[in-house]
C-alpha cells in the first residue's frame, strides 16, 4: 500500500497523527510505503530521528520537499512532483491500494486510480476547501481564490464519485454528504474514523499532579486550573472563552486559567487584559513529551471552536487526549460529533451559544463537573478515541478492499 501525506512526518502533526497510525498497522503484516511532503526546516532537524523510527517500524518511507511559494503555482508544483514519484515507486513495486490523507494527496490517487487501477482510499479529513473559506485563508471576493475554491469542490465530487473507500472523521460530516444531490443512490462506503490518540502517553494513570509543577508557573495550590491545550488562531474563539473564564471568576474566584500553546502570548494576554482576568492567565508552551505533566495540573478544559459549516467535519485532537487524562470538557454545540459524545456520555457542559446567559449556565454547573469520575472519562476516551480504535477500523476499511 501507499500512503500519501501532505503533511511531512517530520511536522508535529505526522508525528502525532499518521505515524503511529502506520506503525500500529505495519504490526498487523501491512506493507506500507509512505510518500510524505517535508518542509524543509523540520526535516533537516527532525530526518535522521524520523528514518530510524520508519526503517525500525518497517515502514518504507519517500519524500519530496514542500513548495512554500508562489501561492497556488507552489501547490501545483507539489501535485505534479507526489504524482510523478507515486508512478516511479508504482512501476517498482505494484501498489494495491493508494491511501490518500486529504485532498491533495487525493489528486495523485484519483490520477493513478485512473491511469494503473490501483484501488483509491480517499481520508478526507474534513471538508477542506470549505475549511480554508470559513477560516478566512480563501477570500471569495477575490478571483483567484473563488477559482480555486471551485476548482476543489469539482474535485470533491470526483474524490467522492469514484474513491473505492470515503473515510469521515465524523458522523456529522457523513450524514451530510449523505445528502448531497450527486451522491444519492450511491452505495454507501463511507467509513468514520474521528481523529484518535496514543493514550498510553495521555494518562492520568501513569503521571500524577504535583505542587511542585504547579508552583513552577506562579499558579496558586489552591486554585482549581481550567485549560485550553493547542493553537489559537482561525478556528478557536480566544475572546469567548475569556469571557466565559471572566463570568466564571465571579463564582469561583480560586481559579486560574492555564494556556497551553506554542502560540504568540502577549496576544493572548493583550486579550486577557481586555476582559480584565490577565492576573488569573497562564500561558505555556509545550512539546508534545511535556503535554501529560502540564495536564495532570488541569481540573478543567475549555474549547470554543467556531461552529461554521466546514466544522461539521471536525473531530478536535485534544478532546481524546484531555479525555485520556481524565479532565472534563467544556465545549459548545454544532463541531463535529463533539457535543453529542459529550452529552452522551456526561463528559462536560455543552454551551448552545455565547452569550452571557450561556456562560452563566455552564458557570452554575462547574462543580457538578468536577465530580465527574477520572476513570468514567479515561473509558470513555478509550471507547471513542483510542489509537487501538483506530487501527482496527483502518484494518476494516482495508479488508474491505481486499488488501
Amino acid at each position: 500500500m501507499l500512503y500519501v501525506s501532505y503533511d511531512g512526518l517530520t511536522d508535529p502533526l505526522g508525528q502525532s497523527q499518521v505515524l503511529p497510525y502506520l506503525i500500529n498497522l505495519v504490526e498487523q503484516n501491512y506493507e506500507i510505503h509512505i510518500l510524505s511532503t517535508e518542509k524543509n526546516e523540520n526535516f533537516l532537524k527532525n530526518r535522521e530521528i524520523i528514518q530510524e523510527l520508519c526503517n525500525n517500524s518497517g515502514i518504507n518511507w519517500s519524500w519530496i520537499i514542500y513548495t512554500k511559494n508562489p501561492p497556488i503555482l507552489s501547490t501545483i508544483y507539489d501535485v505534479r512532483f507526489l504524482f510523478k514519484k507515486a508512478v516511479a515507486l508504482h512501476k517498482n513495486l505494484n501498489f494495491d491500494i493508494i491511501h490518500c490523507r486529504s485532498y491533495i494527496p487525493a489528486i495523485v490517487g484519483l490520477k493513478m486510480k485512473q491511469k494503473y487501477g490501483v484501488k483509491f482510499l480517499f481520508d478526507m479529513r474534513g471538508f477542506w476547501a470549505d475549511e480554508r473559506v470559513d477560516g478566512n485563508i480563501w477570500d471569495l471576493k477575490q478571483l483567484s481564490f473563488r477559482k480555486v475554491y471551485n476548482y476543489f469542490k469539482k474535485k470533491e465530487q470526483q474524490f467522492l464519485l469514484n474513491a473505492d473507500q470515503i473515510i469521515s472523521l465524523t458522523y456529522n460530516g457523513k450524514s451530510e454528504m449523505r445528502g448531497w444531490n450527486y451522491l444519492q443512490g450511491k452505495e454507501d462506503n463511507i467509513s468514520v474514523i474521528p481523529c484518535c490518540a496514543d493514550l498510553n502517553h495521555f494518562d492520568f494513570n501513569v503521571i500524577e499532579g504535583n505542587n511542585i509543577l504547579k508552583s513552577s508557573l506562579n499558579i496558586p495550590l489552591e486554585n482549581k486550573v481550567i485549560c485550553y491545550l493547542g493553537s489559537v488562531g482561525t478556528w478557536y474563539m480566544m475572546y469567548e472563552m475569556l469571557d466565559y473564564f471572566a463570568i466564571h471568576l465571579k463564582y469561583h474566584p480560586e481559579t486560574s486559567f492555564l494556556w497551553i500553546t506554542k502560540d504568540e502570548p502577549t496576544m493572548i494576554m493583550s486579550a486577557a487584559k481586555e476582559k480584565g482576568v490577565q492576573e488569573h492567565v497562564f500561558i505555556k508552551p509545550a512539546e508534545r513529551a511535556q503535554l501529560p505533566g502540564l495536564l495532570s495540573i488541569c481540573d478543567a478544559s475549555i474549547f470554543f471552536i467556531k461552529p461554521l459549516y466546514s466544522k461539521k467535519a471536525s473531530s478536535p485532537t485534544k478532546m481524546a487526549e484531555l479525555l485520556g487524562m481524565g479532565i472534563p470538557i467544556i465545549c459548545n454545540s454544532d463541531v463535529g460529533d463533539t457535543d453529542e459524545i459529550v452529552k452522551k456520555e456526561n463528559l462536560g457542559i455543552v454551551l448552545d451559544g455565547f452569550t452571557e446567559s450561556d456562560y452563566l449556565n455552564a458557570v452554575q454547573q462547574f462543580d457538578e463537573l468536577l465530580e465527574i469520575p477520572k476513570d468514567h472519562l479515561r473509558d470513555k476516551s478509550i471507547q471513542y478515541f483510542s489509537l487501538v480504535q483506530g487501527v482496527k477500523k483502518y484494518h476494516e476499511v482495508y479488508q474491505s478492499l481486499g488488501l
